[in-house]
């Protein structure tokens, strides 16, 4: 047991209900973003990001070791000297750090920490980090898509319900296996995309991680809310077969099926230069199925936006 560990559960035996006290710690995800930090103390000490996450180790150990829920966060730099420009203290003092982490806590992306070395709890924290913003993005433009025309139905709830609509219809139909399927809608300079792995059982049903459902039917709706021509892409793999790729183009509010030409395009194709890209081995590119749509006025308003 190490010192600071020792100091810990000395310090545990005297306060019992510190056990009872639950802690976030915000760490800095590389190098730039220590670089950032570099001229506040204890960062001016360490030689470099590598022994900043040494350290970050043993104070996540010597927290656990309190036998108290402890949480992980990012620390963004910005954000933090935004945060302390408009709440005018001072970055430099770990009392500053202390009340921008408990922020986090409250409203930020956090993950538990359960022993896990601190080399996978950052790309952990960086996913987690990216689904909170996508969300947060896809929400506020659900937020604000306002009623339909044609019916005076809030077009946000309406988008929702069919987003999951049709993602319970894509897994159904796509069979038993593992599926990864990805939405992809333009948003303002970047797309909005969301990536989840389901597994569909042989009595059909969805198997998948809470947080990345929720992403991906929050980005799907956004498309259908506003009438942004975005997509869906599903791999499945099942054991000892070849995977299968199908692709779905968003239009009219729904998913339509694109032809196994067209998916074999969409997935061959290097989205940041346009240049073809090989086949993998073992993919089959086969046409989108049809997908029934449910009933109900379903539009985003008439002109699109």
């Amino acid at each position: 047991m190490s010192r600071s560990d020792r100091k810990t559960t000395t310090a545990t035996a005297r306060h019992p209900l510190l056990r009872e006290a639950a802690a976030t710690l915000a760490l800095l995800a590389d190098e730039e973003d220590f670089a950032a930090m570099r001229e506040y103390p204890p960062f001016t000490a360490l030689d470099g990001h590598r022994a900043y996450l040494r350290q970050t180790e043993e104070a996540l150990r010597a927290l656990a070791a309190r036998d108290g829920h402890t949480t992980v966060a990012l620390l963004d730099p910005d954000r933090f000297h935004a945060y302390c420009a408009d709440h005018g203290i001072d970055p430099a003092k770990p009392a500053s750090r202390a009340r921008y982490t408990a922020g986090l806590a409250a409203a930020g992306a956090t993950l538990p920490y359960e022993g896990q070395p601190v080399g996978l709890l950052v790309p952990q924290l960086v996913d987690a980090a990216e689904r909170r913003a996508g969300l947060e993005v896809a929400t506020m433009i659900l937020a604000a898509a306002g009623d339909c025309p044609g019916c005076g139905e809030d077009i946000g709830r309406t988008a929702c319900s069919r987003a999951s609509h049709a993602l319970l219809r894509l897994v159904d139909a796509a069979g038993p296996g593992v599926h990864h399927l990805v939405c992809s809608v333009p948003a303002g300079p970047a797309p909005l995309t969301a990536a989840l792995h389901a597994e569909g059982g042989e009595r059909g049903g969805l198997r998948s991680p809470e947080a990345e459902t929720m992403l991906f039917c929050s980005v799907l709706a956004a498309g259908i809310a506003t009438g942004a021509p975005g997509g869906v892409v599903l791999r499945t793999s099942v054991p000892d077969g070849r995977d299968r790729v199908r692709g779905w183009a968003l239009r009219d509010a729904w998913l339509r099926p694109l032809t196994a030409a067209e998916v074999f395009s969409a997935y061959c194709t290097d989205p940041g230069t346009g240049e073809p890209v090989a086949p993998e081995p073992g993919v089959d590119h086969l046409p989108g199925f049809d997908l029934p749509e449910p009933d109900g006025c379903c539009g985003p308003p008439a002109d699109g936006g």
